[in-house]
């Protein structure tokens, strides 16, 4: 018993103090055995990716890859030094020692981890915010990766390797028999691009051996002419196409690099360009070289794979990914910079796609890659950009979306939407096809990557929110103006289009799932609503008719039923309609372009008829949605009660309104909407189903065509009238559009003319004087 007891004071003893530290140091081991097993999937997860991007791995570059070579201090820049890791170098060696620094190189027992990346592997930037888990593919293990292309970069030098073949014969047949890369000194064009941060415009003949020198050929002594030539880009642009010569690549990139500088003076340069431009034909030929064949030559020497899911691998343990990073940012750089010197459509458009080969090489140059998104963005969301050069732009930002990471993507859908608003700020006849074009263009980039887009749109739809509770809250003279105005209508039109894009039936049912953007159909309901009655005069019924149709798009891709007739009958039920209105000539307002009424236009007879053309139109439009609608015969009932009210208000002789044209519009929509009530009334009293049967009543008339109802073939016969009516004015815009630049034309040429008969008056009054001096000076000399 005293055993006993005493084990079970030991115990209680144990229990009180060891017990909980050991069950937390079990629970921690065995947390940490499950996250060493997860990394070890992912890991291999990762090397299968790797495996089917690369194949299978090669033993000997592996070993080639583990190698270590040694490396010439001196002749090194203070970036590989850096990028190759903290190893013990030999000095420079001399002319007569050269045989004796061979051999192997102690090394420290542990090398220090690099504090910062390498610039040349990639430019960090806060800005786009991109996770290192999310970088393109591109080897099994990056530090690996990039010890092997630092060892690249520290290879021997010839003379090196020709004192090893002097001194020890039986290793130099080895390495001549087994890696026979490592002995070819013959690829000069790697050094030459190599130089190319170094020296933009020098030749790199130091580091060129005399047997090279020899046989430098026609081009070599042409490339220390600082004059351009069409030979000469010709050369280069055969020796491209024929042998992917780097070389000839390189000295296009900095013939290209002289030519995007090509309007600057010296002084504002940051260095001379290795070559001058005179010819027109020369920089025509040049642009062409370079914007066709430097991609070719980029995928030719790295070859970019993408994989189903949009993933892109890149071989950057390939020795040639640094001095042609080097060369693809000097290119990508006097692209971004000759962009906004060109006006020409066609070569803007081949600016541009000479961009869109580039975007995976690009992904790791972060500063480089927002400039690019930036510049991009500009073009895409200038007014005064053509259609053509809006999709060569679009194009650009939609491959960085697809390829791109989280980060990316979001930067881009950013910037998208800041470009979209700040090009819309001024909205006319000239505009607003390009404005419509990017609101289409854009949307579809939201649907690429929802859970990113989702997130976005919600911010910016909040945005608008606020804007709005601001303008309510803040009831101030001016305070409505932050959102009547055409940036917040684009704002709430485009955000139509994107829910009507990805939020269709036929979308969802192609993917299987509901969109996560469906969500954000209630809120963006509620502030388009909000904003339409904040203001609820007759000035901005152009807005609030802008308002309704962003609604009813949405209401038609979605299937959302969005009240709008109250909208709408608040507009009947105004003073401005009715009261008759006063006679007036002014011109009809394009109410496509227009949010506000002009004072001028207020009670006046056009007004009114514009106005009730866009009711008329809008109510037959809502009311087309739920045309075959079991339910619509009660659902139009009391629209056609409130009509009928409105029609007989107007007969009155004091108080009514006498503007015909108005009741005949309201009378016909009445008319289509009692018929259509009636035959839906005609198909529904032949069902035998009662209606808590909900699947037999939503599928009552779902395959009958809405365009064969009463109010639907109403609204095709209304949709074909405004369509010829606006092409109709759209072609007398044009047609006063040419007059005008036929009068100034004129008035251009007679005011040149009048300028050279005075110019020549002046030239002949003072060939008189002078000839007058001279006869007067001859009879001084008589």
């Amino acid at each position: 018993m005293a055993g006993a007891k005493k084990n079970f004071k030991a115990t209680r003893k144990f229990e009180q103090k060891h017990l909980t530290g050991i069950l937390d140091k079990r629970k921690a081991s065995a947390k940490t055995k499950q996250q060493q097993q997860v990394k070890a999937k992912k890991q291999a997860r990762k090397a299968g990716d790797a495996e089917f991007f690369k194949g299978p791995d090669d033993p000997e570059r592996a070993a080639k890859a583990k190698s270590s070579k040694t490396a010439n201090v001196n002749a090194m820049s203070v970036d590989d030094f850096f990028g190759g890791g903290f190893e013990i170098v030999d000095k420079a060696p001399r002319a007569d020692k050269s045989s004796k620094k061979l051999g192997k190189r102690k090394r420290d027992e542990q090398q220090p981890s690099q504090a910062e990346d390498d610039d040349d592997r990639g430019d960090s930037s806060d800005d786009l915010e991109i996770s290192d888990a999310e970088q393109p593919v591109g080897s099994d293990s990056e530090e690996e990766d990039d010890t092997q292309l630092d060892n690249d970069d520290l290879g021997m030098s010839k003379d090196a390797m020709d004192a090893l073949a002097k001194d020890d014969p039986e290793f130099y047949q080895f390495m001549k028999e087994n890696d026979p890369d490592a002995l070819d000194f013959d690829d000069a064009d790697l050094a030459e691009v190599d130089d190319l941060s170094a020296s933009e415009g020098e030749e790199a003949e130091e580091d060129t051996p005399k047997k090279k020198r020899k046989k430098s050929t026609k081009s070599d002594i042409l490339a220390h002419d600082n004059e351009l030539t069409q030979e000469m880009v010709s050369r280069w642009g055969a020796s491209i196409t024929e042998h992917h010569s780097l070389k000839a690549a390189r000295q296009v990139v900095l013939a290209f690099r002289a030519a995007a500088h090509l309007n600057e003076d010296d002084d504002d340069k940051e260095r001379k360009q290795a070559y001058t431009i005179s010819s027109p034909e020369v920089f025509h030929d040049i642009l062409i070289v370079a914007l066709k064949q430097v991609p070719d030559v980029l995928q030719h020497h790295l070859p970019v794979k993408e994989s189903a899911a949009g993933k892109v691998y890149i071989p950057t343990e390939s020795k040639k990914f640094k001095p042609l990073s080097m060369l693809l940012r000097s290119f990508t750089s006097s692209i971004l910079h000759m962009l906004p010197t060109l006006s020409d459509d066609a070569t803007l458009k081949l600016t541009l796609s000479a961009l869109t080969p580039l975007v995976p090489y690009l992904l790791t140059f972060r500063k480089l890659l927002k400039t690019l998104i930036k510049t991009v963005v500009g073009f895409w969301s200038q007014p005064a950009s053509s259609d053509t050069t809006r999709i060569t732009a679009f194009l650009v930002l939609r491959r960085l979306v697809v390829i791109g990471d989280k980060g990316i993507r979001e930067a881009v859908l950013k910037a998208t939407y800041q470009g979209l608003i700040a090009g819309s700020r001024v909205t006319n006849v000239n505009t607003v096809q390009g404005i419509n074009l990017m609101k289409n263009s854009a949307a579809e980039l939201w649907g690429l990557d929802q859970s990113i887009g989702y997130t976005t749109a919600y911010n910016f739809i909040r945005q608008l929110a606020i804007h709005l509770r601001n303008s309510i809250v803040h009831n101030q003279n001016e305070s409505y103006k932050h959102v009547y105005n055409w940036q917040y209508i684009h704002s709430l039109d485009f955000w139509s289009y994107v829910l009507s894009d990805h939020c269709n039936s036929v979308r969802e049912t192609e993917a299987g799932k509901e969109s996560q953007l469906r969500l954000l159909i209630y809120p963006l309901v509620q502030v388009t609503l909000g904003a339409m009655r904040l203001i609820p005069t007759s000035t901005y019924f152009p807005l609030r008719f802008h308002m309704i149709r962003s609604l009813l798009r949405i209401s038609r891709s979605t299937g959302t039923y969005i009240p709008l007739a109250s909208v709408l009958l608040e507009v009947l039920n105004s003073a401005e309609m009715r009261k008759s209105p006063k006679q007036s000539t002014i011109k009809a307002l394009d109410f496509h372009v227009a949010y506000k009424a002009p004072k001028s236009y207020l009670r006046t007879r056009v007004y009114q008829d514009g106005v009730g053309e866009q009711v008329v139109d809008l109510f037959a439009e809502y009311f087309v949605l739920w045309s075959t609608n079991i339910a619509f015969p009660e659902f139009a009932l009391p629209v056609i009660i409130m009509l009928k009210r409105w029609l007989k208000q107007s007969r009155k002789k004091v108080a009514g309104n006498n503007n015909g044209k108005l009741r005949s519009g309201l009378v016909l929509l009445v008319q289509k909407l009692e018929a259509n009530a009636k035959f839906i009334e005609g198909r529904r009293a032949k069902v035998d189903f009662a209606p808590r049967d909900r699947s037999k009543v939503d599928a009552f008339l779902k395959e009958f065509p809405w365009e064969k109802t009463p109010i639907g073939a109403y609204v095709v016969a209304q949709r074909k009238a405004g369509s010829e009516k606006a092409r109709m004015m759209e072609e007398a815009r044009k047609e006063d559009e040419r007059k005008r630049k036929e009068e100034e034309q004129e008035a251009l040429e007679e005011n040149l003319a009048e300028t050279e008969s005075e110019d020549d008056d002046e030239e002949m009054n003072d060939f008189d004087g002078e000839m007058e001096d001279e006869e007067s000076s001859a009879e001084e000399d008589d």
